[in-house]
């Protein structure tokens, strides 16, 4: 049967309103059906309105792809990025591709979904967690005002690892190994690799290079010393968007989450060409006059 779809729009990318009415235009030609139209807001979903629902349409950009992956993670349904934002490198689809595609993806032919893992972070302070989420991305302990270094510790499957004197430290997901982690000196990891990278972020140290650990590992950061301002200082960062702030004392625990985030392939869609041609992977300098 042709699939139901929810159609989830940023409602601050004028692009993305925009689109909206052709992205129904689309599922509807396809023989498919819109069950509601939403925000792309961080309200929680209930199950009765996921009745009958195959799929969410989200148009935006990576972002909002991000935030609404942690959204629906519980209730497993499967995300169609359409990116009507800058980069655009999660969302599989453009307008065009989507067109391409709409009978295949809002008809009856087999939908490829890809399972992309998540991460459960808690942050424990004096034996209880005061914090805990999820992340598809990263997970970061930033330094924050009034910016001077601090003292983070990393313990690995309970063995005490390096001490790192710097601005922060990033835990990464494949998937967002491109992100922050790429532009902290991190490795790029496939999207299938099992894997988290444990990043520094401007460490006061020639030595501490990142590593890569397996994704069933556990990964604490105890916060041996951290910044102090009046709502700010050191803070816990999940996916780019702060979730607290950080005393010391505190540690941050990170493992894999029992739940993956999942979202619809591309059928033309290749990991490979995305980085080359977004990420711009290996691209030689540009010379002038040419």
């Amino acid at each position: 049967m042709p699939r139901t779809a929810l159609l989830i729009t940023n409602a601050a990318k004028p692009d993305a309103v925009a689109a909206a009415p052709m992205v129904r235009a689309l599922v509807e030609g396809a023989g498919g059906k819109v069950a509601a139209e939403l925000a792309a807001a961080s309200t929680p979903v209930q199950p009765a309105e996921l009745k009958g629902v195959d799929l969410a349409v989200v148009l935006g950009g990576d972002g909002t792809l991000l935030s609404q992956s942690r959204r629906f993670v519980a209730h497993g349904l499967p995300l169609l990025g359409v990116n009507l934002g800058k980069l655009g490198y999660m969302a599989e689809f453009d307008l065009d591709a989507l067109r391409q595609h709409a009978a295949a993806v809002f008809g009856d032919a087999p939908l490829d979904v890809l399972d992309r893992p998540l991460l459960t972070i808690d942050a424990v302070r004096g034996g209880r967690a005061v914090v805990t989420g999820v992340a598809l991305n990263d997970v970061v302990v930033t330094a924050g005002p009034p910016y001077r270094m601090i003292s983070l510790s990393v313990r690995i499957d309970g063995h005490p690892g390096p001490r790192i004197e710097g601005d922060g430290l990033i835990v990464s997901t494949p998937i967002g190994s491109t992100a922050y982690n790429v532009s902290a000196g991190g490795p790029i990891v496939a999207p299938d690799v099992p894997a988290m990278v444990v990043t520094p972020i401007a460490a006061h140290s020639l030595s501490f290079r990142p590593v890569v650990v397996s994704l069933d590992s556990v990964v604490e950061i105890g916060i041996d010393r951290a910044n102090r301002a009046d709502d700010s200082g050191t803070t816990l960062v999940l996916d780019g968007q702060a979730a607290a702030q950080l005393l010391d004392g505190d540690v941050v625990r990170i493992r894999r989450n029992g739940k993956s985030a999942k979202f619809v392939r591309n059928p033309e869609g290749s990991y490979w060409a995305t980085l080359i041609n977004k990420m711009r992977w290996a691209a030689p300098p540009v010379q002038r006059g040419q």
